[in-house]
């Protein structure tokens, strides 16, 4: 349980540190959002649980297969904001713009027999 509430703690801390970075300069806080530092944790805490890498190698390989999906969001989003949508409903499109992006990636990737 204290491993447990130990990730918790630096999990939030970093998200946080990176909004509040990203408040004064967002060059900086797009830096360190682009650092996959949630991918580096979890293949660190998986590895940490398990102690087998094989789990970290496939959790990284699939990463790879998402990755353009994931610009769905940073393209998506300040192109309805620029449009004059609001915030929030430009976040929603996005964010299921998105989810459809992932969707399909994986649909594809089954289709042609690879496993993300």
């Amino acid at each position: 349980m204290i491993f447990y509430t130990t990730k918790l703690i630096i999990t939030t801390l970093l998200i946080v540190l990176i909004s509040e970075i990203a408040k004064r300069s967002s060059l900086a806080g797009a830096m360190l959002a682009a650092i996959p530092l949630v991918s580096i944790l979890a293949m660190t805490w998986m590895y940490i649980d398990t102690k087998d890498s094989s789990t970290a190698v496939a959790f990284s390989n699939s990463i790879v297969w998402l990755i353009a999906p994931s610009m769905t969001l940073f393209l998506i989003f300040p192109f309805l904001i620029r449009k004059g949508i609001g915030f929030f409903p430009s976040m929603g499109i996005s964010i299921v713009m998105t989810i459809f992006a992932y969707y399909s990636v994986i649909y594809v990737l089954e289709k042609l027999g690879i496993r993300a």
